[in-house]
């Protein structure tokens, strides 16, 4: 886990909420804002296409249980192409 600026003191005992991410490739038209700012670098751009031309994120290989919904990709992608839930560990 990346953490930036301070660690807090009681990081240990804090129950750091999960997330699963879920793209909606049709939507997707590559701006890569998702990708660029997601703060645990969970997303990638992936090889594949959607019907307009367009490479849409993935999930990056390894990173499946990184992300912590903040749901940051959610409110900045203009097309309305990706969304997260809390999942239950």
């Amino acid at each position: 886990m990346r953490v930036y600026g301070r660690t807090p003191v009681d990081l240990a005992g804090v129950r750091l909420p999960q997330g699963q991410v879920f793209v909606i490739p049709e939507r997707c038209k590559e701006c890569n804002i998702c990708i660029q700012f997601c703060p645990q670098d969970v997303l990638k751009e992936s090889a594949s296409m959607n019907s307009k031309g367009y490479h849409f994120p993935e999930i990056t290989p390894g990173k499946d249980g990184s992300c912590v919904n903040c749901e940051f990709c959610m409110m900045i992608c203009p097309e309305f192409a990706i969304f997260t839930v809390e999942v239950d560990e």
